[in-house]
């Protein structure tokens, strides 16, 4: 071989291809999330399977890529362990341990176990391992003061508490700090005392007050179902409110538990919820680095909403009509054109990104108006978003006091007809888009009544 020739490139497998696509198809999440506060949650029974290494190695890379994280860890079958041991007897009341002062030495014991474990998996640094060269520091400490419960129905709760106040400035120190924060469900009185807390109840305190863009339940289920089994993998709060009401007592334990906390922190601020399972592999990078995930998502409205577009949209919008530009389905746009007619265009936003767009030309003087660029994303195409765009065009020409709508088309006739558009001829067109017509597209005229 010459010596200043190059080897020919050799193909990709199957495998590194899917790689590369995910890596690049994950890329949007990942500048979504940098910087942002995640607050992720799990119960004891995480931290002692076999598998919570690599749900330590995800963490590593989350922190990785610039996410600040605040864990939250349980410890009920550690203390039910060592009370068993000790021969005390595990006594509950509305789904909370009662503590007295024998199990709380028990509770404190069992805390202190399973957050050493934890520091002791993020501080690993094993060559040719995930963690090689991680060097994180986890920060733990009394972040939370709490109130003792009380008499419930006759039930005195005794050092079973609330949280009253979460130290904020102090978490957001040490996340400015490049740490991860660890928080152990146990709150002080500033008399000293010490009470027992819920995790999903710390949890979402935590997340509402340092106003996390993300809480992340780790739980047995792979997360919300409908009454057909069907995973339901988005749920605004006031849909996960009908869901508790209509099938509550039917629900898992665990979805029983955290949704309602996943319902309060959305409606308090918290942008999303996600409810995922803690035995699939990856599950945290697939819940918040694909469009599907694989648990369930909930927001305080619905995730997918109808706008505007601003100049800020301009690069989702090419990214959507530019294969169909390169297919010749749509007449093709500079960005320098696009920008300047931006406030003709409509969007629709799904979790942060532009999924759908649509145009309307209006000219005034003949009262027509013409439907154009109307376009969605491959993935969402069968949900009903260029229905909605189509319709909140017509919404708007009707505002314009515009009698008729026009739309041209080479490859979508059919669905156009199906919605009240009928065959129409160039001179049906504004005079403007008739001396624009070109006639090598040969795009078909479509008319409809308003």
């Amino acid at each position: 071989m010459p010596p200043n020739s190059k080897a020919a490139p050799q193909a990709h497998s199957a495998t590194t291809r899917a790689f590369v696509q995910w890596i690049r198809s994950a890329a949007p999440y990942i500048y979504a999330l940098r910087g942002r506060t995640l607050v992720i949650a799990f119960g004891g029974e995480v931290v002692a399977d076999d598998t919570f290494l690599g749900i330590v190695h995800d963490l590593n890379l989350l922190h990785s890529l610039g996410m600040r994280l605040v864990v939250v860890h349980g410890s009920r079958p550690q203390i039910e362990a060592i009370l068993t041991q000790q021969d005390i007897e595990n006594r509950y009341a509305f789904g909370l341990r009662i503590t007295d002062p024998e199990t709380m030495d028990c509770v404190l014991e069992a805390s202190g176990q399973v957050r050493s474990r934890i520091e002791a998996l993020l501080s690993l640094g094993i060559a040719n391992s995930p963690m090689a060269g991680a060097r994180i520091r986890v920060s733990s400490g009394n972040f939370l003061t709490a109130k003792p419960m009380g008499v419930v129905d006759g039930i005195d709760m005794q050092l079973t508490g609330e949280v009253r106040r979460v130290d904020t400035a102090a978490i957001h120190q040490r996340l400015d700090d490049g740490d991860i924060v660890l928080i152990s469900p146990l709150g002080y009185s500033p008399t000293g005392e010490i009470f027992n807390l819920s995790l999903e109840e710390v949890a979402t305190q935590v997340a509402v007050r340092l106003d996390a863009h993300k809480l992340v339940f780790l739980m047995e289920t792979e997360g919300v179902r409908n009454s057909r089994r069907q995973l339901l993998t988005e749920l605004s709060t006031r849909d996960a409110e009908g869901v508790l009401k209509a099938n509550g007592s039917r629900l898992p334990a665990d979805v029983r538990h955290y949704l309602p906390c996943a319902v309060r922190a959305c409606d308090n601020g918290v942008k999303r919820a996600h409810l995922i399972s803690r035995h699939l592999d990856g599950a945290l990078l697939l819940e918040l680095f694909t469009r599907d995930g694989v648990g369930t998502m909930i927001a305080a409205a619905p995730l997918a909403n109808l706008r505007n577009a601003t100049i800020d949209d301009v690069g989702g919008i090419l990214q959507i009509i530019e294969p169909l530009e390169e297919q010749g389905v749509l007449v093709r746009r500079s960005r320098e054109r696009l920008e300047t007619e931006i406030e003709r265009f409509v969007v629709v936003e799904h979790d942060g990104a532009v999924i759908g767009c649509a145009a309307l030309y209006a000219f005034a003087d003949e009262k027509l108006g013409e439907l154009a660029a109307l376009a969605v994303h491959p993935d969402f195409r069968r949900e009903g978003y260029g229905e909605a765009l189509a319709q909140e065009i017509e919404s708007r020409a009707r505002k314009l006091k515009l009698t008729d709508l026009v739309v041209l088309t080479t490859r979508t006739a059919q669905w156009f007809l199906e919605r009240g558009f009928r065959n129409a001829t160039i001179a049906d067109l504004p005079q403007q888009k008739q001396a624009l017509y070109n006639y090598q597209r040969k795009s078909q005229v479509y008319r409809k009544k308003l």
